[in-house]
């Protein structure tokens, strides 16, 4: 038989089975409704944790992370460090990607390199990174720029990609939301993981299969997945409890306590380790939208400190947030590694103290500037920006505050087109290094300071932020990491506000893995 022929005949076959499979008494299909969608396919476009926890049912990382989030082999089997910077991982043999091309050294160094370049939203999970190696088909080295001992953890967000794949569909760099470029793993998909890409109807529909060609047992029973963003928080509960769906997230935390009592339902809450902030712009001589001329008040600590005494926390957790917030001040969460409780102590809100703040820096009757906030990102994101506003205008602060879907908001907010801004940031590796290099080290080359917005910048951060990160000793490590806090809590370098709670509800036939991270792994969700 023609190899042509063949190979069409095994496609046919592997398409029949899984029709049959999807029409038989045991499939089932898994509906999950959220309040955004996921804004593309590609892994390595947009550094959000909705986008990377549902692409990472689709891709996998050389690293994974168990149901306690601790490092596991995924595509790479085992690693070691063989010198200080230097460290080997053997790949898995006999993984294929969705469309039967095999899994090899080639696509990890292509993908290493993707991610690290330009328009890519990754690159400060590879700034520290020198060179991919390729040693055999099934062998790379990462050696990176100086020893850094948490590589294992840092790379487990970067999702591996086929060489071939990407080159055939002219998508060798990533899609940039940033400048609004697309191309076809936006809307395509092609990775090694449990489940692949069906249909994709941006802000409508996304439809998972289960890859039946998977090199891992798995623990679901799901064949199919199907995922609907579903913006207006009473339509998304509506579908919950009227059978439409069997799963949402965010549950509103006004719905908590109802949903809690509905006997169909599950509700599922648990600390979180994103952590909820506000930024300013501190690089410009002037401010882009504000009456300010010729001046950026945001460069002036002191009103900086102003705005963050002049926000009653206390009232946002209890009013907008119903109690389902820790407030906070630092900029990482209680289980992130290098967390300091001792450094956890909020300036104490005071209207008077931020009105003496603004007038000793010359702003005695305030002045206007403009607020980004998205809409659908975060717990009651709008309402907390709205609440803010209303604070800051007790001393003279006129906030013209602008709520958008995520949609649009993060291509403006990520290109520094704004003033001032809300981001929540759950750190990747679960360490305080990528907080402090991704948010708070002054902007530089590959990935340093990606997301600090508003261009923070302290010297001393960022000299403590490289030393950080080759630092073995743990002891010394962390009482650096805590000088590198203190150093941006008393600059005022960003207005951390608190860690939200996780609220997700489903059917009581439902079984899923709550995470504190946010990340929903279909591979765990059994539907008895």
């Amino acid at each position: 038989m023609p190899k042509k022929q063949s190979m069409l005949r095994k496609s046919a076959l592997a398409f029949a089975i899984t029709m049959a499979l999807a029409g038989a008494a045991g499939a089932k299909t898994f509906r999950i409704a959220d309040q955004g969608d996921a804004l593309s396919m590609d892994p390595h476009s947009l550094n959000e944790s909705l986008q990377l926890s549902f692409t990472g049912n689709i891709y996998e990382p050389l690293v994974g992370r168990d149901k306690k989030l601790g490092l596991v082999p995924a595509l790479a089997t085992k690693w070691q460090q063989v010198n200080p910077t230097t460290w080997r991982f053997e790949l898995r043999k006999g993984v294929q990607f969705h469309d039967g091309t095999p899994f090899t050294a080639d696509d990890v160094v292509f993908t290493f390199a993707r991610a690290a370049g330009e328009g890519s939203d990754m690159r400060s999970y590879t700034n520290t990174i020198a060179e991919v190696k390729k040693i055999d088909s099934h062998t790379i080295d990462i050696i990176t720029k100086t020893p850094f001992p948490i590589i294992p953890d840092v790379i487990s967000l970067v999702y591996i990609m086929s060489k071939k794949w990407a080159e055939e569909n002219k998508a060798e760099r990533p899609v940039d939301k940033r400048k609004g470029v697309e191309n076809a793993a936006s809307f395509k998909a092609n990775g090694t993981g449990p489940f692949r890409l069906r249909s994709r109807d941006p802000g409508v529909r996304t439809v998972l299969v289960r890859n039946l060609n998977y090199w891992d047992k798995v623990e679901t029973n799901v064949d199919e997945v199907v995922f609907t963003p579903i913006g207006s928080d009473a339509t998304r509960v509506a579908a919950l409890i009227s059978g439409e769906i069997d799963m949402m997230q965010p549950v509103p935390v006004q719905d908590i306590a109802r949903l809690t009592r509905d006997p169909n339902l599950n509700v599922m809450q648990g600390p979180e380790l994103r952590t909820i902030f506000l930024g300013m712009d501190q690089k410009r001589d002037e401010l882009l939208f504000s009456n300010v001329k010729g001046k950026n008040p945001f460069k002036d600590q002191r009103v900086r400190q102003a705005f963050y005494q002049a926000i009653d926390i206390e009232a946002i957790k209890t009013r907008i947030m119903r109690g389902a917030a820790t407030p906070t001040a630092l900029m990482v969460a209680p289980g992130i590694k290098g967390f300091d409780p001792a450094l956890n102590k909020r300036l104490p809100y005071s209207v008077d103290a931020a009105r003496k703040l603004m007038a000793d820096a010359g702003y005695a009757n305030g002045f206007e500037v403009k607020m980004n906030c998205p809409n659908d990102r975060y717990v009651n994101d709008s309402e907390i920006c709205q609440a803010v506003a209303g604070m800051l205008a007790r001393i003279n602060v006129k906030v013209n505050l602008e709520a958008e879907t995520k949609g649009t908001y993060f291509p403006k907010i990520l290109s520094r087109n704004t003033s001032f801004y809300m981001l929540g940031w759950t750190p990747g590796t679960y360490d305080s290094h990528n907080a402090l290099n991704a948010l708070m080290a002054t902007p530089g080359e590959g990935g340093q300071g990606q997301f600090n917005l508003g261009s923070y910048s302290n010297p001393k951060l960022d000299e403590l932020t490289a030393k950080i990160a080759s630092e073995t000793d743990e002891a010394k490590r962390n009482a650096m990491i805590a000088e590198a806090f203190k150093i941006h809590s008393d600059d005022v370098g960003h207005l951390p506000l608190h860690q939200q709670a996780l609220a997700w509800a489903a059917r009581k036939n439902v079984s899923v893995v709550q995470l504190p991270d946010n990340f929903n792994m279909f591979k765990w969700v059994v539907i008895k």
